[in-house]
């Protein structure tokens, strides 16, 4: 099957079996025409949509390792560091072009990691799992699938490991294994895109020890299996969406585009063995889980960048319509956003241009660099957004609704009284003010500011890996080479050790002290 166009995606999704999905305390009858969850799966055609673009197809697509086809970058296996480089410029487009999240790169970095743990399980364990998860590659490749990366659990009590939890399903297990698959239950958090996503690729959430072996799971199963329910996820100011007109579509800030939460519950669902990656192999879940967030993280070098880009650009607009974008504070503040902004980007590209080739084959990020581009995300966004509400003003907060605006009783006085600088149309300022408010305090913050905090772990699980990854012992070995005056051979010598133990010379340490 060829790369599917926005409208193939869209059919593709109504052709699956009815999903259970609950909203607002509601069954949906069908999901894919609520408010909420349409402009969400626009968000996602738009990645199949600039495949197409001549544009930016050669951006958005690549040349498949596993077939040698054009497939959709968000199906492919990174081949090079140019990939890596591709797929965060790919992600800044994305970001600029929707300003919001577009739901498939926990499918991209799960396939990844995934990939390459699959293949260091078989080489170390002798076990099949590398050649079952190649052939879901390649069905994802040639099918253009949206995957769903479901790794993070509901955890329960966070003092407690998964096996000491009160309730067992605090963390999805396998609670019974049966000749030809597994019934696995629990819960996956947080799950973005989920309903609008063709699979779902469940991985482990924590490092496992090895009485916890019903934790460890890695398996593949259709969005519309029977047993799994998705309940979604609130979002503040999404009631905006609703009803339809022009007043919904003014007040939601940002009417096409949104993103999607969901948490989805998995009760008793069988998954047959060929789905299977990984079955109680308890020592390969932390590797696993560290190698996809290090994808991830290096993912949020490019869509928050593109989410930051269209904050800058309604600052620069906002700045116009309030008649101030000559003043040299707000040139100095649009300066500053835009250095915030590109030095998230640097990093994004510096932990791909540092990437290395993995024993399976793809290639894999700088893991250091990919959790200092993920812990500088977890800040510079919210900077931002401080300025961007400071050039906007208060008028960002105490704007009237749009049904003011649209009653021929009040139009005229708030085009009067709401209008800004000369010139500059009242009603083109008024929805400025909206997105700038539904980027920074409505739907469009979950994407651009929460999901920068949460989003690929927390801002201290990046500060553990950074610590891990930092090498603070052969720091020493260059200071202290430094202080000590040790020759070449011997700092030489002392990296390769690890030990960080050089000395001054014998001379020095049989020197008499110094009388007074």
């Amino acid at each position: 099957m060829a790369m599917m166009n926005a409208q193939q995606y869209r059919d593709s999704l109504a052709r699956r079996k009815p999903l259970k999905v609950y909203l607002d305390g509601k069954l949906l009858a069908n999901p894919l025409e609520h408010p909420y969850i349409r402009t969400s799966m626009n968000t996602v055609a738009l990645t199949y949509e600039l495949a197409h673009d001549p544009e930016h197809r050669q951006l958005m697509t690549a040349k498949s390792a596993l077939t040698g086809a054009t497939v959709n970058r968000f199906c492919h296996l990174h081949q090079s560091t140019e990939d890596l480089i591709n797929k965060v410029r790919m992600q800044r487009l994305l970001g600029q072009r929707c300003g919001t999240c577009f739901q498939r790169c926990v499918g991209l970095d799960a396939l990844n990691a995934v990939f390459a743990t699959t293949f260091d399980m078989d080489r170390k364990l002798g076990t099949q799992y590398h050649a079952r998860f190649r052939q879901f590659a390649l069905a994802m490749e040639q099918n253009d699938w949206i995957v769903d990366g479901a790794m993070t659990d509901v955890k329960g009590d966070r003092a407690k490991r998964p096996a000491e939890q009160q309730d067992k399903d605090m963390y999805l297990r396998v609670v019974e294994r049966r000749p030809g698959g597994v019934l696995i239950r629990g819960a996956k958090a947080h799950q973005t895109g989920s309903v609008n996503s063709h699979m779902v690729l469940v991985m482990p959430t924590v490092s496992l020890k090895p009485d916890e072996k019903d934790y460890a799971i890695t398996c593949a199963l259709p969005s519309d299996s029977e047993g799994i329910t998705y309940i979604y996820g609130r979002q503040s100011c999404d009631e905006r969406k609703l009803g339809g007109g022009e007043a919904s579509d003014i007040d939601a800030g940002s009417p096409t585009y949104g993103g999607q939460e969901a948490l989805m519950i998995f009760d008793d669902v069988f998954v047959p063995d060929a789905m299977i990656f990984m079955n109680g192999e308890t020592e390969f879940a932390a590797p696993l889980v560290d190698v996809f967030a290090s994808y991830h993280r290096q993912s949020y070098g490019g869509c928050k960048v593109g989410n930051g880009d269209v904050a800058i650009g309604a600052a620069a607009s906002i700045a116009e319509y309030n008649g101030v974008a000559r003043a040299s504070h707000i040139k100095d503040k649009i300066v500053e956003m835009n250095h915030l902004n590109e030095t998230l980007f640097a990093c994004g590209i510096a932990c791909s241009a540092n990437g290395r080739k993995l024993p399976a084959g793809n290639f894999f990020v700088d893991a250091l660099l990919a959790n200092v581009c993920k812990q500088n995300v977890t800040r510079l966004p919210y900077e931002i957004a401080r300025i961007l509400q400071d050039i906007a003003g208060g008028l960002m907060v105490t704007l009237p609704s749009a049904k003011d605006w649209l009653n021929p009783q009040t139009a005229g006085i708030l085009k009067k009284y709401l209008a800004g600088a000369a010139g500059m149309s009242t009603y083109e300022r008024m929805r400025l003010l909206r997105l700038i408010e539904n980027l920074t305090m409505g739907r469009g913050a979950v994407a651009y500011l929460t999901e920068s905090m949460h989003g690929a772990g927390s801002p201290q699980a990046q500060r553990v890996l950074i610590s891990r990854l930092a090498n603070v012992e052969e720091k020493k070995v260059y200071a202290k080479s430094l202080a000590l005056n040790n020759s070449v051979e011997t700092v030489e010598a002392a990296i390769r050790s690890g030990l960080g133990k050089l000395r001054a010379p014998k001379a020095a340490d049989a020197a008499a002290p110094v009388k007074a």
